[in-house]
């Protein structure tokens, strides 16, 4: 087994027979994806979380404490946690890299759960099994919280070369962890000519945040007197959300460096020749950040749980879920957490796919399973959103969006209330650090 692989049980080393065979009691000499690893400990239910990010690591900090009896696992492939808030932030030196990159045996530890750095590469739910790079691991429920995949082949279908191309030139950092030094290095050694920015199509990652990135590094090119133009495609009609607050941060302070090019859909990608084809016209860059349109994490395609839409029948990209309860419509036994969830309302279609959001279904599906458990009727439970967005680099100034739920009477639905806060000013700075510190010592103990 590789060194970069690791397994905690805290408060020890429980699982020392995977790091270490030589002190194994009943493990094989060698393990293969086909071993069965991790004995159960104790009698309580054993709960598997694929994926360490806010909603991963939020469900099992309260799984722990909601049910100390039980045995909660976490599987994360990568060593170290990224935060995708605050991390356009880091692109431009405003915080530092231990800020947004954390250890996560720290809260493993604290909160006793057992964190295992690998690869899950499928699912045998009639078995209640998780397949991992380590070998197989047993559940009674499973949390899926993996996040988004960029879906290049909407773009290049299965033209690889132009997908590895694209992945590895021009960086997106849309999957915290996978690209981030690479998009800083490319924003810090910019030099000058038009930096084309592609957004996806609703829904994405984190709504408001690509045009937070589109001012902080134009707050970067106007410091450093860089000869730079962006030019963001947006396949929208307009911005959305936050629409004043950024559209008066365009035109402000940064006229002569942001364009903002609304209903421009992309058609067509040549990331060998530095052109875009869109429903808006066609443009040539000098170097891009290309976002293609994004679905969930590949482990929901794995288990087989992604929705179709009623209407064609083709895949709809996202977790087919209960909109209430979180779990599988057709396995109640695995649930969703994060940015891979489905849709909710008819009125305004998926949460927003935040951390803030992830953190608060992380706890929600820990009490939904808690009460389970415990032969108890499910609550059903809503979470709200708050997003916070820096505009300006000096003076520091941000604007914030705000959405809170409510179940509609007449028709039972989930409904949407959008509340933007659209005048930038520093004293939302202070509630941005003070929101992301509070979040951070929730989940990462800190």
């Amino acid at each position: 087994m590789q060194r970069r692989h690791f397994l905690t049980r805290p408060p020890v080393m429980a699982a020392a027979a995977i790091a270490a065979p030589s002190l194994a009691l009943a493990a094989p000499a060698i393990l293969t994806p086909q071993s069965r690893i991790l004995p159960r400990q104790g009698k309580g239910p054993r709960i598997v979380i694929c994926g360490g990010g806010w909603g991963g690591m939020t469900a099992a900090r309260y799984l722990r404490e909601l049910m100390p009896t039980s045995e909660v696992v976490l599987l994360e492939r990568n060593a170290t946690f990224w935060s995708g808030p605050m991390s356009n932030k880091w692109l431009i030196d405003i915080v530092n890299t231990d800020f947004v990159n954390r250890d996560m045996l720290h809260p493993a530890n604290k909160y006793g759960y057992t964190l295992l750095q690998t690869e899950v590469t499928g699912f045998e739910r009639d078995q209640k099994l998780v397949r991992t790079s380590h070998g197989l691991i047993e559940y009674d429920f499973l949390i899926l919280s993996g996040g988004i995949r960029n879906d290049y082949e909407a773009w290049f279908g299965n033209d690889q070369r132009a997908i590895e191309y694209t992945r590895t030139h021009f960086p997106n950092a849309y999957i915290p962890n996978q690209e981030m030094l690479s998009l800083k290095s490319k924003v810090k050694n910019f030099k000058g000519g038009t930096l084309v920015m592609t957004l996806p199509p609703p829904p994405h990652r984190c709504p408001p945040s690509p045009y937070e990135r589109a001012c902080l590094i134009a707050w970067h090119i106007k410091k450093n007197k860089i000869p730079g133009k962006i030019l963001i495609l947006d396949p929208k009609p307009k911005i959305a959300p936050i629409s004043m607050g950024y559209q008066q941060a365009f035109e402000e302070l940064y006229p002569d460096i942001i364009t903002h090019v609304p209903n421009a859909r992309v058609q067509e990608v040549d990331p060998f020749n530095k052109k875009i084809k869109t429903a808006a016209g066609e443009f040539k860059f000098d170097d891009a950040i290309l976002m293609p349109p994004h679905q969930a994490a590949d482990m929901v395609w794995q288990a087989d749980l992604i929705g179709k839409d009623p209407a064609t029948g083709k895949p709809t990209g996202w977790a087919d879920m209960h909109n209430r309860l979180y779990h599988a419509k057709t396995d109640d036994r695995v649930y969703f957490v994060g940015d891979l969830m489905g849709a909710i309302s008819p009125q305004f279609g998926h949460y927003p796919k935040s951390g803030h959001v992830a953190n608060y279904i992380g706890k929600i599906v820990a009490k939904n399973i808690a009460q389970r458990v415990a032969g108890k009727e499910v609550t059903p439970l809503l979470p709200d959103n708050l997003c916070y967005m820096m505009v300006n680099g000096d003076p520091q100034e941000e604007i914030s969006v705000k959405f809170e739920y409510e179940v509609d009477a007449a028709s039972g639905n989930v409904i949407q209330h959008q509340i933007d806060m659209d005048v930038r000013t520093p004293d939302l700075v202070k509630e941005d650090f003070a929101w992301i510190n509070s979040k951070f010592s929730d989940f990462l103990g800190v």
